[in-house]
């Protein structure tokens, strides 16, 4: 019997140090994780973002020269900028998975399946185009232009009102010849 409690002890022992030294990578690959940043630029260099781990937009630069633009670009381009940085979170967490934990984990599966559920990637860009691309004319009103203004209608007119008769002959208005 007090060959099975050794093994027993063995044993336990053995699994102590298993759960120690997994809750070590476990703890590794999160600080590595807490670390990592993602950095994207639009294509004219007039924005950068910086984006953490956790998918926070830690920084924002737009250059003097994004000045010219209309705000409803700039705003659009940021969010592109940060969706295209967020969609890059699941590959770098599977990177510091495979360092440290291995990808064939089970909680590192469930990690990145989330991670993906979480960051999707962005829809595919459509190319810019102008007004004048095919020789096309848009009227339509820019998005940010303030509506025009609406025209008064003007009040309907008063009733037209008969003059009071003053007469007493019963001719009705009408001519006495007649």
């Amino acid at each position: 019997m007090p060959e099975d409690i050794a093994g027993s002890e063995q044993m336990l022992a053995n699994w102590n140090q298993n759960i120690q030294e997994r809750a070590a990578r476990y703890q590794e690959m999160a600080a590595r994780v807490q670390g990592m940043t993602i950095s994207e630029r639009s294509s004219d260099g007039s924005i950068e973002i910086l984006v953490g781990s956790n998918g926070i937009l830690q920084n924002l630069v737009i250059t003097e020269s994004a000045s010219g633009k209309r705000m409803s670009e700039v705003s659009g381009e940021i969010m592109k900028l940060l969706q295209r940085a967020q969609s890059r979170i699941p590959e770098l967490l599977q990177e510091a998975m495979a360092e440290t934990i291995g990808t064939q984990d089970e909680t590192a599966t469930v990690l990145f399946n989330e991670a993906k559920k979480n960051f999707p990637a962005p829809p595919a860009e459509e190319p810019t185009r102008t007004p004048y691309d095919s020789n096309e004319i848009n009227f339509r009103l820019d998005d940010d232009a303030p509506p025009p203004p609406s025209r008064p209608t003007p009040p309907p007119p008063p009733p037209r009102r008969r003059p009071p008769r003053d007469d007493d002959d019963d001719f009705g208005g009408e001519s006495v010849l007649t």
